[in-house]
């Protein structure tokens, strides 16, 4: 097993004190560790907010794109370089809001890389505002009477757009989440991980619900495993582990075969 160290940049994380990010991070650098992958073998591409300054933080490839777009800059990496290792972490807003159509078509098409999308219920980096997956009453910069917005289930969409592995963590559970990051990393097609993390800089402190020991708690306090009798008997958990691993059609790899029909004056 490599060491998780190898994969850390000179540049320290800037992230609040106390942000679930931190977790995010130590787990993605200890599952490539504990896959004994290259440096050189990956890449990693981020969009705009807390989540997407990942990439300063790591010693991969990196590219460091626009806001909801990562998922469109790593397809076009992975076509051209089939070969690498693709990671692509998101926060909720930059996945699901402006990235949404991204996010469903890359799962339709099960372009082979692992997007992690780290839901911290809130637009961290640019002051608070809700997100696609805030839910509703809640309380944000941009609705302090609360908000009346449903949330997505990041796990039902990435299920119903076709993602071929799909799995929810949380920053309390650290081994889980980075247990499953490197079974998305292995699988062979679309994953999606998502993250529960915490932002008590301006989601716990807007809801008053305490700084980060208090939300990380609650991760603890309000989640169980998939399909446990602790669901049976409290419908409203929230289930960990993985949903979705199966196989299909990887997208690059059917493309190769049009390209070589092309080439071959095939039909």
């Amino acid at each position: 097993m490599a060491d998780a160290a190898v994969f850390k940049s000179e540049i320290k994380p800037d992230w609040c004190p106390g942000c679930g990010d931190f977790g995010v991070l130590n787990s993605l650098q200890k599952a490539c560790a504990d896959l004994n992958l290259e440096p050189k073998d990956v890449m990693v591409v981020s969009g705009i907010g807390c989540s997407s300054r990942i990439t300063g933080y790591v010693d991969f490839h990196t590219m460091h794109t626009i806001h909801g777009r990562a998922l469109a800059f790593a397809t076009g990496v992975k076509l051209a370089r089939p070969e690498l290792k693709i990671i692509v972490p998101m926060g909720d807003g930059d996945a699901l809001a402006i990235g949404g159509n991204h996010f469903i078509h890359a799962a339709r098409r099960n372009v082979d890389m692992t997007a992690i999308v780290m839901n911290n219920r809130i637009y961290g980096m640019t002051g608070g505002q809700f997100s696609p997956l805030s839910g509703s009453d809640i309380s944000a910069t941009t609705a302090p009477y609360r908000t009346i917005d449903r949330s997505f289930d990041v796990v039902e969409l990435a299920k119903a757009a076709g993602a071929t592995f799909v799995a929810r963590s949380t920053s309390y559970h650290a081994q889980q989440m980075t247990d499953v990051i490197e079974k998305a990393i292995t699988h062979k097609g679309f994953s999606v991980v998502e993250v529960l993390t915490q932002c008590p800089t301006y989601f716990g402190r807007k809801n008053k619900i305490g700084d980060a020991p208090d939300m990380i708690k609650w991760f603890k306090d309000h989640t169980t495993t998939i399909g446990s009798k602790a669901k049976q008997e409290a419908p409203d958990l929230i289930e960990r582990g993985i949903f979705v691993q199966k196989e299909g059609p990887e997208y690059c790899e059917e493309y190769q075969k049009i390209v070589d029909r092309a080439m071959g004056g095939r039909k």
